[in-house]
């Protein structure tokens, strides 16, 4: 057994619930050169938390333990702390709501450990390990800049919230590399101040977390297409320092967009070329171990999910896995969140999670939060010049039917202060949707949020603010969802920005108020609107 060693990259802070917090690590093996010595090598994580002043508890089997590190997952693992059980099976230690914990993780190499035994279980292997809390003072005694994580459990309820908003880190190129981090040190610098009462709770990083497609999978320079290439990736993006100690000082929600795959991706292309179905199960192997893996995976392994912070609910969206364009030209019924389903009661696909989502949230009226990667509202210019150019975008104007389904179940349910948060585009901005047909539509509030990007250097090639719809009544972008019942969505856009940015959103229920700010890389406010709600 080697000595114990920080982790190659991590921690990262992932889903947080007001008793439990998982938390993820990836080990580094300098001999894990893929040869056959390096295929019998264990990787085992181990973490303690320190105590209130900061210091190990070392014979509480509660306060440390084992959890495994799999190669088929490139030496990734979580361990979910307050659900998790400690040493030696002890019970998981019971997380207080709103509290500050802190944690230390570490590495262990099992050096040709029971080489034969190929079907060891994890559970196994760890019960022929000294108990985890020797390690205690050891984890200790690691850097704490590579292996310490704090975060703060969610309180239960709460009148308000605040929270980041982001996409699209571009890794920079050449001498331009260290560009791309330098948004997160205001994120980091923004942790400790309130607004409205609030610290910001977590971050949500809604795409392109990396660049597989350097520059677009027309260009052959820079193509991820290798398991290598694609680790590399992740390996370049979460090494990055401001990046690396802001997740592991915040919990951080991830969704994957095109470029975690290819540009423009949609899962026809794995029906109509065998090299795509391979790009694709490279892609989503690195995505699950680097990003799904430490967030809520609370739909039978699907990539969406939902989540709550104190008490306020988000339903993140996977709009690249189960996009399909395959519909017959100028019909306009591709689906961009999956089909729906043959049995939606029994086998609810995920538009139907979706809506189920909605119509369960009827009755509250406190904002509940949609995470679509891809743009909601505004609509492209060039979108609103016939069916031709909405079949081309990479958007929702291409999947009007999806686009119904949502808004039909906000409408038949009355359902206030729905919030779309999304990234993408490169053009920060926010929009304000209204609704129109009777009486109780008109009274309905939602928003669409923007942030994009975080870093992105070619300003020049999109994310042009005129290349957008600010006023779709003025400019022919009414969205008819049902012309027999004369139900219509407007929406009117402001506050764009091109320049690199995150947004901080500060929620005040009791005054019925959000606040959005676009801040850039000094720290200084873009952008800042207050929006009403309902």
């Amino acid at each position: 057994m080697s000595s114990i060693r920080p982790p190659h990259l991590g921690p990262i802070v992932g889903h947080t619930t007001s008793n439990s917090c998982r938390l993820w690590i990836r080990a580094f093996d300098p001999n894990d050169d893929g040869s056959i010595l390096s295929e019998n090598r264990r990787s085992i994580g181990v973490i303690t938390i320190l105590n209130n002043q900061r210091q190990p508890v070392k014979d509480n089997p509660q306060y440390t333990a084992y959890f495994r590190l799999h190669r088929e997952f490139d030496r990734t693992g979580t361990y979910n702390l307050g659900v998790d059980p400690g040493a030696d099976g002890s019970p998981p230690l019971t997380l207080a709501a709103n509290k500050l914990y802190t944690v230390r993780m570490g590495t262990l190499t099992l050096d040709d450990a029971y080489a034969n035994e190929v079907t060891v279980s994890d559970e196994e292997l760890i019960q022929r390990l000294p108990s985890a809390t020797v390690w205690a003072e050891d984890l200790y005694a690691l850097p704490a800049e590579q292996s310490e994580a704090v975060f703060r459990t969610y309180p239960e309820q709460s009148d308000g919230l605040s929270f980041f908003l982001g996409s699209c880190h571009y890794p920079g190129l050449f001498w331009k590399k260290k560009l791309s981090d330098r948004i997160f040190q205001p994120m980091l610098d923004q942790i400790d101040k309130k607004r409205f009462g609030q610290q910001p709770k977590f971050s949500l990083m809604v795409g392109d977390q990396i660049y597989a497609d350097m520059l677009n999978r027309n260009i052959p320079i820079g193509l991820a297409d290798t398991f290598e290439e694609f680790q590399s990736r992740y390996h370049d993006a979460f090494s990055s320092p401001n990046l690396r100690k802001l997740m592991a000082s915040l919990p951080t929600y991830m969704i994957l967009d095109d470029h975690e795959i290819e540009d423009n991706w949609t899962q026809d292309r794995i029906n109509s070329d065998r090299s795509k179905r391979v790009l694709f199960n490279l892609a989503m192997g690195a995505y699950m171990s680097y990003q799904w893996s430490h967030g809520p995976r609370n739909f039978d392994g699907r990539i969406f999910y939902s989540f709550l912070s104190s008490g306020f609910p988000f339903f993140v969206l996977d709009q690249r896995t189960q996009r399909y364009r395959d519909d017959e030209p100028g019909l306009l019924d591709n689906h961009l969140l999956g089909r729906p389903s043959h049995d939606p009661e029994n086998e609810p696909g995920q538009i139907e999670h979706l809506c189920n989502w909605l119509k369960n949230l009827k009755d509250d009226p406190r904002p509940k939060f949609i995470v679509s990667p891809c743009v909601f509202v505004p609509n492209p210019v060039v979108s609103t010049r016939g069916d031709t150019q909405k079949e081309r975008s990479d958007s929702w104007p291409a999947f009007p039917e999806t686009r119904r389904l949502v808004l039909s179940q906000i409408l038949r349910y009355n359902i206030q202060n729905v919030i779309f948060l999304s990234g993408d585009i490169h053009c920060s901005n926010v929009a304000r949707i209204t609704f129109d047909g009777n009486a109780a539509a008109r009274k309905l509030k939602a928003y669409s949020i923007v942030s994009s990007a975080f870093y992105w250097p070619f300003w020049f090639a999109d994310g042009e603010p005129s290349n957008y719809v600010h006023d779709s009544r003025g400019e022919n972008d009414t969205f008819i969802i049902d012309e027999a019942k004369g139900l219509t969505m407007d929406y009117t856009a402001s506050h764009f920005t091109q320049k690199d940015n995150f947004c901080r959103i500060d929620l005040d229920w009791k005054k019925r108020r959000m606040e959005v700010r676009a801040i850039d890389y000094n720290g200084q406010d873009l952008t800042k609107v207050l929006l009403e709600l309902a």
